[in-house]
C-alpha cells in the first residue's frame, strides 16, 4: 500500500477551499510573496509589450535585398511576444492582481529598451540585445520563484525558452547576412577621451 501521509486529508482540503473563496486560485498554500510576484509579472508584461512594439516597428521599417525574410522573422517574433504578454496578463489576474497596460511608465517598467535602429543590422542587434536582457531577467525570476509558485515559474520557463530561441534566431540572422550588408551598417562612434 502506498504511503499517502504527505497528503492533507480530503476533509481539511475541502474546508480550506471554502475559506477566502474570493481569492480564486490563490489558496492558503501559496508560498510566494504575492505582491512581489505581481510586480515582477507587471514588469515582465511591460518588457513583452516593448518587445512587441520594437519588433513590429522593425517589421515595417526593414529595407533592402535581405529585408523580406528578416521582416517576416520580426513579425513572427512580435506575435509570439504578444502571446507572452497575454499569458503574463492572464496569470496576473489569476493571482488577484491587475495587469498594467498603461502607456505611462511602460519603458521604465520594462527590462528591455526600445531602440529603433537605423539599419537592418542595427535592428537585428537591438532585438538580440533585448532578447538577452529578457533571458537574464526571466531566468532570475524563475530562480526567485523556485518552488514557491510553480505555476508562474513554469509559465516563465516556457517564455524563457522561446526568448532563447528568439536570441538564437537573431544571432543566426547576423551570421547569415552577406558581408556587404553587415559591412554597410554604421559603426559605433567612439567618444573622445
Amino acid at each position: 500500500m502506498a504511503d499517502t501521509s504527505f497528503l492533507t486529508d480530503i476533509k481539511t482540503l475541502r474546508e480550506r477551499a471554502r475559506q477566502h473563496i474570493d481569492e480564486g486560485a490563490v489558496t492558503a498554500s501559496y508560498a510566494a510573496d504575492r505582491e512581489t510576484v505581481l510586480k515582477l509579472l507587471n514588469d515582465s508584461l511591460a518588457t513583452e509589450i516593448v518587445c512587441v512594439l520594437r519588433y513590429r516597428r522593425h517589421y515595417f521599417m526593414a529595407k533592402g535585398l535581405q529585408a523580406k525574410s528578416i521582416a517576416d522573422e520580426f513579425l513572427a517574433h512580435s506575435n509570439e511576444e504578444q502571446g507572452h504578454a497575454d499569458q503574463i496578463a492572464d496569470r496576473i489576474v489569476q493571482l488577484g492582481g491587475e495587469p498594467n497596460f498603461s502607456p505611462d511608465g511602460i519603458l521604465s517598467r520594462s527590462h528591455a529598451e526600445y531602440i529603433e535602429g537605423n539599419s537592418l543590422v542595427d535592428m537585428i542587434k537591438e532585438n538580440l540585445v533585448a532578447e538577452r536582457v529578457a533571458i537574464d531577467s526571466y531566468r532570475e525570476i524563475v530562480q526567485y520563484l523556485g518552488t514557491k509558485d510553480s505555476t508562474t515559474r513554469r509559465m516563465m520557463e516556457g517564455i524563457l525558452a522561446v526568448e532563447e530561441e528568439h536570441a538564437d534566431d537573431m544571432a543566426d540572422l547576423l551570421v547569415d547576412l552577406p558581408p556587404e550588408v553587415r559591412d554597410r551598417a554604421p559603426k559605433p562612434q567612439r567618444k573622445a577621451a
